[in-house]
């Protein structure tokens, strides 16, 4: 048998069974070092400790932070339902005491209009509710839902809030316009209660301002009326009946003539604030003629 001889140029080549023996060898020295001592999880360990701990350190962080933002939102997320519910609950309950408070107002007129239908017993009157008034802060003049067909007429005088509001000054099928005391160039002829001395009151919205109407041609010779003094329409009144409560005496002057008094009147009624009224369908020249 002649031996190998390599020759100059040819690549070295070994063969596929002694190369696949070969690594099961050293796979299996690897093996044995590994299982049998430490001297690979050193540096692994090293690797682990610098590498792999802090990223799931990391990875653990980001989990924690991730677990609290859900928790949150769900919170978050019941909070506002939670407030929704309120806010429905919050405006049903507003509805609600607004609907109460307006009832109660309405109670209330009614109350004093029943008060003030008895205090008036003597006449017959009919409720009317304001549904139109001219421009300003003041009811001067208005319109109401009630006319003819209710058997209104003109010179009617119209009540509330306890005294004299005006009287009716025209008037149609469903509907009457009122002209109240206070307005400019409206006289009516008064008294005072107490001591029955004739006087005159007149409009003025300017005066309104300072909630007053003025008053002129008072004899007062015994010097007997005196501030709060109540003032009602008088007998001699040709379109009001008598002893309907126009208001209260708030200042008194002496005129330059030292004959007659004049001043100003607090209106029993409040001009700012109307929404029903009683008209009294008796007219003042029917009682007259009667």
């Amino acid at each position: 048998m002649s031996p190998i001889i390599k020759r100059k140029g040819e690549r070295f080549t070994l063969p596929s069974k002694y190369l696949l023996l070969i690594l099961t060898i050293l796979c299996t020295g690897m093996m044995l070092v590994t299982f049998g001592t430490d001297v690979f999880n050193r540096p692994l360990n090293t690797v682990v400790g610098y590498v792999i701990v802090p990223f799931q350190r990391g990875i653990s962080k980001m989990g924690g932070w991730l677990s609290n933002r859900s928790e949150e939102l769900v919170q978050i997320r019941t909070l506002l339902d939670e407030n929704a519910r309120l806010r429905e609950e919050i405006a049903a309950l507003t509805e609600e005491n607004t609907l109460l408070q307006q009832d109660k107002y309405e109670l209330n007129r009614m109350r004093e209009l029943v008060a003030l239908d008895e205090q008036y017993g003597a006449y017959n009157k009919v409720g009317a509710r304001i549904i139109g008034r001219d421009s300003g802060n003041w009811y001067s003049s208005f319109i109401i839902d009630k006319g003819e067909e209710d058997g209104l007429a003109v010179d009617m005088n119209v009540i509330a809030g306890g005294g004299l509001v005006g009287r009716v000054t025209s008037v149609g099928p469903n509907w009457a316009r009122v002209t109240s005391i206070i307005s400019d160039n409206v006289n009516v002829s008064a008294m005072t209660l107490s001591t029955e001395d004739n006087l005159t009151v007149s409009g003025d919205l300017k005066l309104m301002v300072d909630n007053c109407i003025t008053f002129r041609q008072l004899v007062d010779s015994q010097n007997k009326v005196v501030e709060g003094d109540k003032v009602v329409t008088s007998d001699i009144s040709d379109k009001y009946l008598p002893n309907i409560l126009i208001g209260y005496i708030n200042t008194i002057n002496r005129d330059n003539n030292n004959l007659t008094k004049s001043g100003l009147i607090t209106p029993a009624v409040d001009f700012e604030h109307l929404s029903e009224v009683l008209v009294i369908t008796d007219l003042k020249q029917t009682i007259v003629e009667e």
